[in-house]
């Protein structure tokens, strides 16, 4: 093996390993909610104004990959399209709900809606 071999080699496995590490950290970027009791709260509190046809417009799990999810919580997005909407939801509540969007987003293993 040639010394430009062997330095591919290293490069292509050391690419790889990194690859695995770094979609390891993507698939739990939002942590510390409770996806099941977060789709109780889903469709309790959330779906009334986010169906089809309504003011806020259609918003569930699907609508977002869990990028933009995390992106979306990051940025706090959810405060400054709907101020005040938030109040009567705890921090938890509010964990739980994007911990179900974010496990269940479009391009996650179980892709849901927020139906029953």
């Amino acid at each position: 093996m040639t010394r430009f071999s062997k330095v591919l080699t290293l490069t292509t496995c050391f690419g790889a390993l990194l690859g695995m590490l770094n979609t390891t950290a993507m698939s739990a970027t939002i942590e510390g909610g409770n996806a099941r009791r977060g789709k109780e709260l889903a469709i309790e509190n959330c779906r009334p104004c986010h169906i089809r046809g309504a003011e806020a417009g259609t918003m569930s799990p699907i609508s977002k990959t869990q990028r933009q999810w995390d992106r979306f919580v990051k940025k706090g997005r959810h405060y400054k399209i709907a101020p005040g909407a938030w109040e009567p939801i705890t921090e938890q509540d509010l964990k739980d709900v994007f911990q179900f969007m974010y496990d269940h987003a479009a391009d996650s293993d179980q892709p849901q809606t927020c139906g029953r």
